[in-house]
């Protein structure tokens, strides 16, 4: 069986499956070219993380594909009810991720509070000449200690975020479909382990509570936290948003940076991905990645496995 890994797979994946007698192929396939390229090599599962869309017409397309496989949480770039009823199974890798995003997080969050984007850019270019000018302006930062985080959308991912979040010392609370309580379990190196409760509550209320907000949801039809949703949030609140490009509304996140009703805010993701706004782009007040949140070295390791692991018990034949 041959195995198109489109948008790349680790090595650890690629030798779990060469070994039970799978074909692995690598090569980046054009969105436009794919179709011809699934039936010309006669490929029967294909791999994709964000940046493949496999689409009603792909599926129509490819009468021999049988799996579709999304390295990572989000299948929004997949028809999945479209492929399920024409028998083509899918599947992803909901956990493999959860803490690298949850740690992309608290770097956006760190860097913004501690002014560490600005500071390093001016460090290499005045540090010698103005270092106690320097000092003077980024000496105000804040601490995490102590503060709320609210985290909307309470899964995988915002449960790693709390753990980290509560390890910090900070409050905990969060927005989820389920209103009430739920149980987060630290788990420290020497097998030790705590479980604490977060409240969960409306989307409204975390951001009326919140010191700042980070957002796990899935893609959305409509904006999670646009204009109305920041007038409510504090004064000086920060948003950090690593799910999806268009659960923020850009334009209002700008001005609302503008007129300093938020102090900052990290993105990961875009509305005009992968070509995100210049405004955006150039803002001072906005720490920036190009959705990295689930590329680490070892989230690709276990995206690999578990794909790989999926894949042999779907189509490996069984040993006695």
């Amino acid at each position: 069986m041959k195995i198109l890994a489109n948008d790349g797979i680790s090595a650890k994946g690629i030798q779990q499956l060469e070994k039970e007698g799978f074909e692995v192929i690598t090569t980046k396939v054009a969105q436009d070219q794919l179709a011809d390229y699934i039936n010309e090599k006669n490929i029967e599962v294909i791999l994709v993380r964000s940046a493949t869309k496999i689409r009603k017409n792909i599926i129509d397309a490819c009468p021999n594909l049988k799996m579709i496989g999304r390295g990572g949480v989000g299948l929004d770039n997949i028809d999945v009810d479209y492929a399920k009823e024409k028998g083509v199974k899918v599947i992803n890798t909901p956990a493999a991720s959860s803490a690298s995003v949850a740690e992309l997080v608290f770097a956006h969050l760190l860097s913004s509070i501690r002014f560490l984007k600005n500071a390093n850019r001016d460090m290499p270019l005045e540090g010698d000449s103005k270092f106690k000018e320097l000092k003077k302006s980024y000496a105000k930062g804040t601490e995490l200690r102590g503060k709320t985080l609210g985290i909307i959308g309470f899964g995988r991912i915002g449960n790693e975020v709390a753990k980290m979040a509560l390890g910090l010392g900070m409050k905990v609370i969060a927005s989820d479909k389920n209103m009430g309580e739920k149980k987060v379990t630290l788990n420290f190196f020497d097998g030790q382990e705590v479980t604490l409760s977060v409240k969960t509550q409306p989307v409204n209320e975390v951001l009326k509570e919140a010191d700042f907000v980070t957002l796990h949801v899935p893609a959305q039809k409509d904006y999670i936290i646009g204009k109305k949703e920041i007038e409510i949030m504090k004064d000086g609140a920060g948003i950090i948003n690593t799910a999806r490009g268009g659960v923020v509304d850009e334009q209002a996140l700008i001005e609302a940076l503008e007129n300093k009703k938020l102090a900052f805010a990290g993105l990961d993701v875009f509305e005009n991905e992968p070509s995100p706004e210049i405004k955006i782009l150039m803002n001072p007040k906005l720490s920036l990645s190009p959705h990295i949140g689930g590329a680490t070295n070892e989230a690709q390791d276990r995206i690999g496995v578990e794909l790989a692991d999926q894949i042999i018990a779907e189509f490996a034949p069984i040993k006695y």
